[in-house]
């Protein structure tokens, strides 16, 4: 009887000792130090509620995130779980490294719950939930009220003339622009709303799959674009300009428009009285449209993962309500969960801005060609590159139209080819 409760023991201790040393790897993507404090208090609950377990996160900075997390994969130092940019989404998921958590979503009490719009966007890829969203990143425009009437302009633009002569008007003043340009990473969506904005259409491709980039309106939109740089609407180095340099543009008060998300909201807020800034629908083209664009991120399980069923937990834990809107409210994301928009947190006038486009049926959310497995490569290196280039003068802006549609060309056809 001793030597059997002694080897009961030791198998007890040993297994204690197995679970303790069960540590899941964790990567963030769209990191800030806010977001990431925000991400270890909702993994401490997980850890809390799964004794023996740790998590490892790795926070990988948003400007170099997609080349460093490739080469991590590259070099077999796989996560468990990985935050996803909708933009990664087809990447990964086509290249069969992504879990399908479609056996986990079909039993988690809170799916029933859930926006549809986020079992859509989830769904993305194959109609197979690689990925569950956290929140949506849609544009609005941001208004700074103190600099628009320093420059006599008494409301914030409605139409795409009216940006334009307003953005005159603040860039006559000494140091000020109209416009927060992003030049940089993170860029591509500002040059797709105001090009389909002119276009009045969100249709990326003809059905022969040839990219509508080089259409008449996309490129007359490109070229506006680029005319608001070359006529110093905005501020010169804004070239290079990422996300953080823009929201700083516009809380400095630099220059009294921003098109950005709700997650901005972190650091303007902190740094501008509520009645210094306004939130208000992007300006119209000139069909009476705008198609501001919908991004989203989430959380995805790697295939590797030795340890899918605590890797559902987790993920799980970061999307229960609790923990998601906590998450979003701390990010400036739009909710997924249905009760959430009920929050008063959502229901501030801070808030408005992105409700009212989503309530109005002339105002098209558009989600970008994030399910072509080069889109990444796109939006986050040839895009960046080639319209730097634009706005230098290095190349015209027909040259960027016919680059970016040959290559959404091929990727499209390419794409077609396997449906068939």
């Amino acid at each position: 009887m001793k030597r059997l409760l002694t080897a009961v023991l030791f198998a007890t201790l040993m297994s204690g000792t197995a679970f303790a040393d069960t540590t899941l790897k964790l990567v963030e993507v769209i990191t800030s130090p806010e977001r990431t404090e925000t991400l270890k208090s909702i993994v401490g609950k997980f850890e809390a509620a799964n004794p023996g377990t740790k998590v490892e996160i790795t926070s990988l900075p948003w400007n170099e995130a997609f080349q460093k997390f490739a080469t991590m994969v590259s070099a077999g130092e796989i996560p468990d779980v990985v935050e996803m940019p909708d933009t990664w989404l087809s990447l990964y998921a086509n290249n069969g490294m992504l879990e399908s958590l479609e056996p986990y979503v079909a039993k988690w009490q809170y799916t029933s719950g859930l926006t549809d719009r986020a079992l859509e966007l989830g769904r993305y890829v194959n109609n197979t939930a690689y990925m569950l969203p956290y929140g949506f990143y849609l544009r609005a425009l941001f208004y700074n009220k103190k600099l628009l009437a320093e420059a006599g302009v008494t409301e914030p633009p409605k139409t795409m003339d009216e940006f334009v002569a307003d953005s005159q008007k603040v860039s006559k003043i000494q140091g000020k622009y109209g416009y927060c340009m992003r030049g940089g990473p993170g860029g591509l969506n500002g040059w797709m709303i105001f090009a389909a904005s002119m276009a009045g259409s969100n249709k990326y491709f003809n059905d022969d799959g040839t990219s509508t980039m080089n259409s008449p309106g996309w490129a007359k939109g490109i070229s506006w674009m680029v005319d608001l740089y070359k006529k110093g609407l905005a501020p010169k180095d804004s070239v290079n300009w990422g996300f953080n340099e823009v929201v700083a543009g516009f809380y400095s008060g630099t220059c009294a428009f921003l098109d950005q998300d709700p997650d901005a909201l972190i650091a303007i807020a902190d740094r501008m009285k509520p009645e210094d800034f306004g939130v208000t629908p992007l300006p119209k083209g000139p069909d009476g449209k705008s198609f501001p664009t919908i991004g989203y991120a989430g959380w995805s399980m790697m295939t590797a993962s030795q340890n899918k069923d605590l890797s559902w937990k987790l993920i799980a834990t970061l999307e229960e309500p609790e923990g998601n809107v906590e998450w979003n409210k701390r990010i400036g994301a739009l909710p997924i969960h249905k009760a959430a928009e009920k929050d008063p947190f959502y229901a501030g006038a801070q808030f408005k801005g992105w409700f009212e486009e989503l309530a109005d049926k002339n105002t098209v959310p558009t989600v970008m060609p994030t399910y072509l497995e080069e889109f990444a490569y796109f939006k986050d290196s040839l895009a960046i590159k080639t319209s730097e280039q634009t706005l230098l003068g290095d190349i015209s802006p027909d040259d960027l139209s016919n680059q970016w549609a040959d290559y959404l060309t091929k990727a499209q056809q390419k794409y077609l080819a396997t449906k068939k």
